[in-house]
């Protein structure tokens, strides 16, 4: 996912002369691309990230799209405050770069675990999550914000992540993706973030025989109102988020289903929500054996 942003940074800042990159003293060997070819465009803020939001916000607001980049929770948990009042108050282009989302740092200890992010920025009312499920997907979140700028926190994995799409597809904040239709089509996977290879996984197992799988890069408070076009449609939707329950992705959904329920005779969809347990906070360990210590992943 890394170098899927970098690669589709590149090609739309020769685009658009106001895409600037700041990074927290890291990301080398992942940024030169950028780097080398914007350098005017380019800043290492050093090892001050509530600094580096605060001068993006400056630059935002004199004309730039600006992407900080920095690992998991040190571009947002950190910079909670900037983010706040600096960014999303004032509605203003940057877009947090957060990589390693979920447990994909874990063998660095609680620190770098990022599993409480998604409560922060979707209780920000003008933030757009952008949760990216595979290399394709985070192209497609990239044209997104570049293409409707505003305070913006885009989720990254680490390295590695397969593709699970042919192409590179269109979105809507919002909008599901059908991944793969099954044969129960009322049925629904309904994965955000870099938890389709667990929903894929998820899908072999007898319980989920027949299940679609849909992905959800897009969502923001502001969305909570179109989920019900979809959730009218189905019996069950099992969320897959590589986050705490509290505050989650599948907490946002069944906010949503509430809301789109007031003055319905007849209910919506089931949800149930498949999240990080939160045992995994004091926990060390590799991605693969924390999402499965914490019940994410079942093999």
């Amino acid at each position: 996912m890394r170098n899927a942003f970098i690669e589709e940074l590149v090609l739309l800042a020769r685009e658009n002369k106001q895409i600037a990159l700041v990074v927290g003293d890291l990301g080398y060997s992942v940024i030169e691309p950028f780097a080398d070819e914007f350098p005017e465009r380019f800043l290492n803020a050093g090892v001050s990230e509530q600094n580096m939001t605060g001068m993006a916000a400056g630059m935002a607001s004199e004309g730039y799209h600006v992407f900080t980049y920095s690992i998991a929770n040190f571009p947002s948990f950190r910079c909670a405050e900037q983010i706040r009042n600096d960014v999303d108050y004032h509605k203003l282009p940057v877009t947090v770069v957060a990589v390693g989302g979920g447990l994909a740092y874990g063998s660095l200890g609680y620190s770098h675990h990022a599993i409480q992010d998604y409560a922060l920025f979707r209780t920000l009312p003008n933030m757009q999550i952008a949760a990216p499920g595979d290399p394709l997907e985070v192209r497609a979140c990239m044209r997104y914000l570049v293409a409707n700028p505003g305070p913006s926190y885009l989720r990254l994995g680490k390295a590695g992540e397969p593709c699970f799409h042919s192409e590179i597809p269109e979105l809507e904040n919002g909008r599901w993706l059908k991944v793969i239709e099954g044969s129960r089509p009322d049925r629904v996977l309904l994965s955000t973030g870099a938890t389709m290879a667990i929903a894929m996984d998820r899908l072999q197992q007898p319980a989920y025989s027949g299940y679609s799988l849909s992905s959800m890069p897009l969502w923001s408070m502001s969305a909570k109102q179109c989920q019900f076009s979809m959730l009218r449609q189905l019996n069950e939707v099992v969320t897959l988020e590589d986050h705490l329950l509290d505050g989650g992705f599948g907490s946002w959904l069944l906010e949503s289903r509430s809301m789109c329920e007031q003055g319905m005779q007849n209910p919506l969809a089931q949800i149930r929500p498949i999240a990080l347990d939160a045992e995994v906070c004091g926990s060390v360990g590799s991605q693969s054996v924390l999402n499965l210590f914490g019940g994410l992943s079942i093999k």
